[in-house]
């Protein structure tokens, strides 16, 4: 499967979908078309892997459509997935060489890509991306912390509903939607994928999915599209206190 170098439909940084949210920000009209001189997109297909761990890294990326998988590889050949990619979210260390783990498309994903050093001279002449890189680098540390918790700790229906409050910050935040009431989202990942980043058996995820639905915590049409009438209702499963702790 080859790597795809394309254009979106819209390939302004001003107009980009994740731009409130990106490395770029904070960034100011001027800033932007620097970075627009240094960026390319590159798509992926489900399954394919983006970086091997250990790998030479010539680019540093913010994922702009789809999710990715973090994880490391044991010396005996198992794997454990360390974490989820999730639009907004930037890949690549500046100042690092080599990829600390293996980057895997869950589905089909779009990355804004920029070329490594002129990325990194770039960020020291710019004090907006290096600011903002530092936020979602302290959210990053949190969301580790937290999914430490959530694989070690909680529950077979925490972890499900800990997932999906996830997934449904994320989304309402890139629509600039309440993260309250009522909220609407496609779930991007199959069962089975859900089942292997949460270390739990398939049966087990549908089973917690099927009690969910039965209890008025979500609805689903399909297998994918998920309605949660009531957001504060699902942070209530998370196991987590007051905001549900998980970060967006």
């Amino acid at each position: 499967m080859a790597v795809t170098d394309q254009s979106l439909t819209q390939t302004d940084c001003a107009d980009c979908p994740i731009r409130h949210r990106a490395v770029c920000a904070r960034c100011e009209s001027d800033e932007l078309s620097r970075l627009e001189a240094i960026k390319y997109y590159r798509t992926y297909e489900a399954g394919q892997t983006v970086i091997w761990s250990g790998d030479r890294m010539d680019f540093v990326a913010s994922v702009v459509e789809g999710i990715a998988t973090l994880s490391q590889t044991m010396e005996d050949g198992r794997t454990q997935m360390v974490g989820l990619l999730l639009p907004s979210d930037f890949v690549g260390r500046p100042g690092r060489e080599t990829a600390a783990y293996d980057v895997t498309a869950t589905t089909s994903l779009t990355m804004c890509c920029f070329r490594k050093k002129p990325f990194e001279e770039m960020m020291m002449r710019t004090p907006h991306i290096g600011q903002r890189l530092l936020e979602m680098t302290l959210d990053e540390l949190d969301a580790a912390r937290e999914w430490m918790l959530l694989l070690g700790r909680k529950t077979a229906r925490e972890k499900i509903a800990s997932l999906l409050a996830i997934i449904a910050r994320r989304d309402a935040s890139l629509k600039f939607a309440p993260m309250q009431g009522r909220i609407v989202f496609d779930l991007p990942l199959t069962r089975e994928a859900m089942a292997d980043y949460l270390g739990l058996t398939l049966e087990t995820v549908s089973r917690q999915m099927s009690a969910l639905k039965r209890d008025g915590v979500i609805v689903l049409e399909g297998k994918r599209h998920v309605t949660v009438p009531d957001f504060d209702r699902l942070l209530s499963e998370t196991g987590d206190d007051n905001d549900g702790g998980m970060p967006a």
